[in-house]
């Protein structure tokens, strides 16, 4: 069962570019798992035997992301790489509309890192609302 409309949400392309650093978790967070991104992060991909296990299990990761998440004008791919390397600037936010929160971003260093690591949990959900009508 599909919730897209417009196609796939998550990329298997970027989520395997992610899983070569899949120790920290972030293959994990792109694809909408912040708890066991979190685990990863902590313990190193479960002392890589997660990480490995992993590998395998992107596809279906991929899946249920496309079902559980809407697609519409704002590209999930691209918000995780603006905030991947931008986000301390928060363009990932303007990216997303939110101009607000954006310029408090850029002003405060992703709001002292702290708005910056809350993005790294919750930015599928914040696309998902973007792209819903």
């Amino acid at each position: 069962m599909n919730h897209h409309p417009c196609g796939d949400t998550h990329s298997k392309t970027i989520g395997y570019l992610l899983w070569v650093f899949g120790f920290t978790g972030a293959h994990r967070f792109y694809y909408g798992k912040p708890v066991t991104g979190t685990i990863w992060f902590f313990t190193l991909g479960l002392l890589g035997v997660g990480w490995l296990i992993d590998l395998f299990l992107i596809p279906g990761m991929d899946r249920k992301a496309d079902d559980r998440f809407t697609a519409g004008q704002c590209d999930y791919s691209v918000a995780w790489i603006l905030l991947t390397f931008f986000g301390l600037f928060g363009i990932h936010r303007f990216y997303m509309g939110k101009l607000g929160t954006g310029l408090i971003w850029l002003f405060t260093g992703g709001l002292f890192t702290i708005g910056w690591l809350y993005d790294f949990c919750t930015l599928n959900r914040q696309v998902d609302e973007c792209n819903r009508p």
